[in-house]
């Protein structure tokens, strides 16, 4: 018996079966669209869906005005990622990845202007260096991130759950036997 775990990077192939999947049962059938993805569990599905697949989600560089709203709302409501992102028209976590990185230059250009940091080599490392996975380590929110993209070649595993996908995505007959039911 093979032991599947779920999770880990995104595959171009995994996102393309959970758009269709979308498309097909709509935004609240986790369970069911996860089980076409052998790899992800119906959190993780919802997660890549709302967090980097959605085509309302605005994936373009931030302007000056959005990113003066984020500091605006962001000391309105410390914290409440989930109650700035749709105000500022992203997600919960490029708000707070971008206000993190908003106080990372203000603090590193207070640093320059009062001349702390000495001599440039001993600035130490970055926020963003410290921030970046170390080898071996396991990326905490894989549902933010691009899909990797597809090997060549796929295994019998990746093959059969394609496969699998593809049939029932196509299946719309067991859909019209339940609605005529209804």
């Amino acid at each position: 018996m093979r032991i599947i775990i779920k999770g880990g990077i995104w595959k171009n192939t995994e996102d393309e079966i959970l758009k269709a999947a979308v498309s097909k049962y709509g935004k609240n059938q986790w369970a069911r669209i996860s089980s076409l993805l052998v790899r992800k569990s119906p959190k993780q599905c919802k997660a890549r869906w709302y967090e980097w697949l959605d085509p309302s989600i605005k994936k373009t560089e931030w302007s000056k005005e959005e990113d003066e709203k984020l500091l605006h709302l962001a000391k309105l409501m410390p914290t409440q990622w989930r109650t700035i992102a749709p105000i500022v028209g992203r997600t919960p976590s490029q708000c707070l990845e971008r206000y993190q990185k908003l106080l990372d230059e203000a603090e590193a250009k207070e640093g320059a202007d009062l001349d702390l940091t000495g001599p440039v080599g001993d600035a130490g490392p970055s926020a963003d260096d410290v921030r970046r996975l170390r080898p071996g380590e396991i990326d905490p929110d894989p549902e933010t991130k691009p899909a990797r993209p597809d090997p060549v070649d796929m295994d019998e595993d990746e093959k059969e759950m394609l496969s699998e996908a593809r049939a029932r995505l196509a299946n719309t007959q067991a859909t019209r036997i339940k609605s005529c039911r209804d």
